[in-house]
């Protein structure tokens, strides 16, 4: 989808400066349910700015970074371009490039929601060598567990362009329905962020959802992040909670057997 590859041109820069990174627990739980070894081969899709490429390549693993969006992609290739198990690839989850039964784990971490689902099953089917695991990771925010996060939450209600409808918690169901027509896992581990007033500024700014500059309501937004965080800062710093929700599973080992792909 055009739109889905094209959202985030312009906020690349605050997207790799204030995006959360991933715990480190996630390497452990796919290390424990997965089998993941330093050897495993990790396709990365939909990679970014290469937030989850990052904790890969520190574990060892060789990783293809597959994102379409140049502005995203140019920031990981400065950032890991001179790394011997980084390969950054200008593809699609649908259309990946990748060689057949390459790589032991499909990996997308804030980026389902924005596939083309049974294309991107299919390919991820193709993809993955028997067994390989499909892992899908998202930094979910908590909405109301301070002051704060609620009145960041209405912020982002009350001036946001498009946030109900891309919100990412809107695709459970198709969660399920990807997995099928196996069942998948899931496993949640703890995250925060702590941001000064410029950083949180970054952090909002980085949300395609949110109005660009050259948007009639980018001031009165900004106003309230100031206010927002005028009232709930401890010493110059605020936080936003994360769960981070690690789902993952075998759909596509029976997929290459029900519904194996056209050839000829």
């Amino acid at each position: 989808m055009t739109d889905a590859v094209q959202r985030f041109s312009n906020r690349a820069e605050n997207y790799a400066l204030y995006r959360p990174s991933y715990p480190a627990g996630v390497i452990s739980v796919l290390e424990a349910d997965c089998g993941l070894t330093k050897d495993s081969i990790i396709a990365d899709i939909g990679s970014g700015t290469g937030i989850l490429t990052e904790l890969f390549l520190k574990n060892g693993n060789g990783v293809y970074a597959v994102e379409p969006n140049a502005a995203m992609r140019e920031f990981a290739e400065r950032a890991f371009g001179a790394t011997k198990n980084f390969v950054s690839i200008d593809a699609t989850a649908e259309s990946s490039t990748l060689a057949e039964r390459s790589v032991e784990f499909v990996i997308a971490a804030q980026a389902f929601h924005w596939f083309d689902l049974p294309k991107a099953k299919r390919e991820f089917a193709r993809i993955l060598k028997p067994e390989g695991w499909v892992v899908l990771i998202w930094n979910e925010r908590r909405l109301a567990s301070t002051p704060f996060l609620q009145q960041y939450e209405a912020l982002l209600l009350r001036y946001g362009t498009d946030y109900q409808q891309v919100r990412h918690e809107n695709i459970t169901n198709e969660i399920s329905t990807f997995f099928l027509p196996e069942r998948f896992q899931l496993k949640t581990l703890e995250n925060a962020q702590h941001f000064d007033f410029e950083s949180l500024k970054g952090r909002l700014l980085s949300s395609s959802y949110t109005p660009d500059p050259t948007h009639p309501n980018f001031e009165a937004m900004l106003r309230e992040l100031e206010s927002v965080f005028a009232k709930n800062n401890k010493e110059g710093i605020v936080t936003i909670e994360y769960e981070t929700r690690i789902y993952y599973g075998h759909p596509a080992h029976k997929l290459r057997l029900i519904d194996p792909p056209v050839t000829g």
